[in-house]
């Protein structure tokens, strides 16, 4: 089960909700009302962390991308931080790595 969290926004970077487990039918609920109320209480851009998401289905998928339109009306921005491979996959094979702004984590530099 996907728990959303948020950290209360007193800066535009600290609006991050912090995702865990599934994005898919049955959490999307809960995840709508957590970055809708954000959105509204807030200003500035919208952070969704994926870091500890598995994987997300169409209906999660569906979530990101009216969240996404909502916050280019409103003249912000939805910024994706950290996805899994296997999020990243999903977002490449859908091809909304090209619409959603994404920000993978950095590969780890080897000497």
């Amino acid at each position: 089960m996907l728990a959303p969290t948020h950290s209360k926004p007193n800066r535009a970077s600290d609006n991050v909700v912090h995702l865990t487990g599934i994005l898919d039918v049955r959490s999307v609920g809960d995840v709508r009302q957590t970055l809708n109320d954000l959105i509204d209480a807030s200003d500035g851009d919208v952070i969704v962390d994926l870091e500890e998401v598995d994987a997300v289905d169409a209906t999660g998928l569906g979530l990101l991308v009216a969240t996404h339109r909502r916050t280019q009306l409103l003249g912000r921005q939805l910024v994706l931080w950290h996805p899994m491979p296997s999020v990243v996959r999903i977002l490449a094979v859908t091809r909304l790595h090209r619409v959603l702004n994404v920000e993978r984590t950095p590969l780890p530099i080897s000497a």
